[in-house]
């Protein structure tokens, strides 16, 4: 995969699975970050992205932060630099499954998860099987509870056969996205828009983001039904955390209503809406995500002081 360093000046690291399957990741800044006053851990962002991008997606979030606080961003497997195994069993149970395996391996405590898109189910389904380790939240456009609303140019990308060819003959998903989860008003610079859908050359290479569409699941019957379910049954042990939720108001998928349930889950969030950003609101308005961060990490340094 042809990628510009300047863009994505991150080393290479990978974690091996169970089958011999290497799921890729990165892990930027001190691995002992500036602690907190009163906290014996030193802080630890884990970036978890959905679909169909990958660890690119976080790149200017970790340039911003990985001078004070430790970045761990993993490709999920099948996505980014991670193996595409095409026989894979690509479920959000599974997906949990490696996150945990990687964190556990790198031993990661006090964490603030940042999550988007699919990664707010996925980081909240470690956060679930590990609660001890979370200490923050930061929600992108994202979900972590069941949900019967999903756009018909998504639902159409479910129907069998035709999903299938729409996705990984065409590439019907990963590249309209670069148009759509964007602000009406805005266009991703070439080099970005290369680098996002650069994973994603082929029938083979799109067999995660092809998964993904699949495994949404809109009814009881579906094999991960019952696991969003289940995370969605935990969240309330959470409430409790220092919360952020930075949300694109254009976005086409994760609407407004969405925005409403996390809001309803955790009054206490702090809440900032970019009018002018989409889906990917780390492209319309990533500066501004990341001061808000700052500050976010900021408060809750002066309240432990």
């Amino acid at each position: 995969m042809d990628l510009n360093t300047e863009l994505y000046p991150f080393e290479s690291h990978f974690i091996e699975h169970e089958g011999g399957h290497q799921q890729h990741y990165i892990d930027e800044g001190p691995a002992s970050s500036p602690k907190d006053a009163q906290q014996e851990e030193s802080r630890c962002f884990l970036m978890v992205h959905g679909n169909p991008t990958w660890s690119f997606y976080f790149r200017n979030l970790v340039i911003g932060l990985r001078d004070r606080y430790r970045c761990v961003v993993p490709d999920h497997m099948g996505c980014g630099k991670s193996n595409k195994a095409q026989t894979y069993t690509y479920s959000l149970a599974q997906h949990i499954k490696n996150l945990e395996a990687l964190v556990l391996k790198l031993d990661l405590k006090n964490i603030t998860l940042v999550l988007h898109d699919w990664g707010g189910a996925i980081g909240m389904g470690l956060a679930k099987a590990q609660p001890e380790r979370i200490k923050g939240i930061v929600v992108l456009n994202t979900a972590a509870f069941l949900s019967p609303l999903i756009p018909f140019r998504i639902r159409i990308c479910r129907w069998p056969i035709l999903g299938t060819f729409i996705i990984r003959a065409l590439n019907g998903f990963a590249g309209p996205a670069l148009s759509m989860a964007v602000a009406k008003d805005n266009q991703l610079p070439k080099d970005v828009a290369k680098a996002l859908i650069s994973p994603y050359d082929s029938w083979a290479n799109r067999v995660a983001v092809n998964a993904f569409v699949k495994d949404i699941p809109l009814g009881p019957e579906h094999p991960s039904w019952q696991s969003l379910a289940d995370i969605e049954a935990s969240l309330s042990q959470f409430h409790h955390l220092p919360t952020l939720i930075c949300w694109g108001a254009q976005d086409f998928c994760f609407n407004l209503h969405f925005l409403e349930r996390w809001k309803e889950e955790f009054p206490q969030a702090k809440v900032n809406l970019y009018q002018d950003a989409g889906h990917y609101v780390l492209e319309d308005a990533g500066d501004r995500v990341l001061e808000a961060i700052n500050d976010y990490m900021a408060n809750q340094s002066g309240e432990n002081q």
